[in-house]
C-alpha cells in the first residue's frame, strides 16, 4: 500500500480544470449523453471544488480531538461523494431531494443506550439513497434499518476486535498472487456457508460478477480463483482488502450486508457518529471519557480506519473510471 501513503497525491490529477472537463466529457460520452461538452464544462469546476473541499476535512480530522472527528469526516466524506457522483450523474443536483443525508436516527437515546444496537433507517430521498443507486446499482428500501455492529462487522479491520471481545470468525484471509491475478480461498469456507465444492462454485460464479467458472479450480487445501479483469485493492465484493495488513479476506457469512459496497457502511456509521457528536453532547461526552461501553474500541478504530480508507475507496471509484477513459 506504499502507492497509498498520501491519498490526496493521487486527486492531484485533477488539479487542474482543464483535465477534470475533458475526464468528465469521456464519461458523459460513454453514458451518451448529448449535452456531454456543456455538462463537463458545468461540472468540471464543482468537480474540482468537491474534491478540495473534502480534502480540507479529512486534513482538519486528522488533528482535531476525537469529540468533534466524526463530523468532520462525515462532512468530508460528503464532499468526495459529491465530486463521485458528478462522473455517475451529470445532472447532480437535479433536486434540492438529493441534498439531504438520506437516513435517519433517533434524536434522544433512550436510557441504556448502546451504540453497537443503535440504529439508522433509510429514508426516500437524500444522498444515500441517491448515491447508493447511480454509483453502485443498488436500490435502497424506505423505511429499511442498519444496527451498528453489523455495519461494523462489513469493515475487515474490526474483524479481529470483534474476534476478541465476541469470539466471532467474521472472515478468512484468502491469498493473492498479483502476477497472475489469482486468490487462494482456503477450504474451509465451505464449512462456514455449509456448501460442497460444486455448491460453492455455483454460488460464486452468480455472485460474484468479476469471475468465470472455468477461472475456478481447487489446488490442496485451498480453492484456486483467477479474474479476468486486474485487481486494484478494492471493489471486489464480497473480498474485503484491509488496510492494516495488506491482504484480502473472504467473510465466512452470506449475509446481505457483505454484498454492499462498503462505502455505504462507513456513510452510515459516519452519519450517526456525527449526530451523536452534535446532538448527544453530554453521552458523547462522557462515553470517550469514561471507557466504560465495550463500543468504545470499536468506535476508535473505526474513526482510524475510515480517516484513511475512505478518501482511498472513492479515489478507486474515480480511479476505475480513469483508468477506463484515459489509458485507452
Amino acid at each position: 500500500m506504499s502507492s497509498y501513503k498520501n491519498i490526496w497525491d493521487q486527486f492531484i490529477l485533477f488539479h487542474s480544470a482543464n483535465a477534470a472537463q475533458k475526464f468528465l466529457y469521456k464519461c458523459y460520452i460513454q453514458k451518451e449523453r448529448k449535452d456531454a461538452k456543456q455538462k463537463s464544462y458545468t461540472n468540471c469546476y464543482p468537480f474540482l471544488y468537491y474534491l478540495e473541499h473534502g480534502k480540507n476535512f479529512y486534513v482538519t480530522a486528522q488533528y482535531a480531538p476525537v469529540a468533534i472527528k466524526p463530523v468532520l469526516l462525515f462532512y468530508g466524506m460528503t464532499q468526495l461523494l459529491k465530486a463521485c457522483l458528478l462522473i455517475a450523474d451529470a445532472d447532480y443536483p437535479e433536486s434540492t431531494s438529493v441534498l439531504a443525508h438520506g437516513v435517519s436516527t433517533r434524536k434522544r437515546k433512550k436510557q441504556g443506550y448502546e451504540f453497537l444496537d443503535d440504529e439508522v433507517k433509510v429514508q426516500k430521498y437524500g444522498l444515500f439513497t441517491h448515491f447508493s443507486e447511480k454509483m453502485f446499482h443498488v436500490k435502497q428500501i424506505t423505511g429499511e434499518k442498519f444496527q451498528m455492529r453489523v455495519l461494523l462487522q462489513r469493515i475487515s479491520e474490526l474483524h479481529e476486535l470483534f474476534e476478541t471481545y465476541y469470539s466471532q470468525t467474521l472472515s478468512r484471509q484468502v491469498s493473492y498472487n498479483p502476477l497472475e491475478q489469482t486468490i487462494f480461498i482456503p477450504i474451509e469456507i465451505l464449512d462456514d456457508y455449509h456448501m460442497t465444492l460444486d455448491r460453492f462454485i455455483d454460488y460464486i460464479t452468480k455472485e460474484w460478477d468479476w469471475l468465470q467458472r472455468d477461472s475456478i479450480q481447487t489446488e490442496g487445501n485451498h480453492i484456486q480463483v483467477t479474474s479476468q479483469y486486474q485487481f486494484r485493492p478494492l471493489g471486489y465484493e464480497p473480498l474485503m482488502f484491509n488496510l492494516d495488513d495488506g491482504t484480502y479476506r473472504l467473510p465466512t457469512d452470506r449475509g446481505e450486508i457483505f454484498k454492499l459496497p462498503e462505502i455505504m457502511s462507513h456513510y452510515l456509521l459516519l452519519y450517526n457518529l456525527s449526530m451523536i457528536s452534535r446532538y448527544e453532547t453530554e453521552w458523547w461526552g462522557e462515553f470517550l471519557h469514561s471507557y466504560s461501553s465495550d463500543a468504545y474500541p470499536f468506535i476508535m478504530k473505526f474513526l482510524s480506519v475510515t480517516a484513511e480508507k475512505v478518501p482511498l475507496l472513492l479515489y478507486e471509484y474515480i480511479f476505475r473510471n480513469f483508468n477506463i477513459h484515459f489509458s485507452t
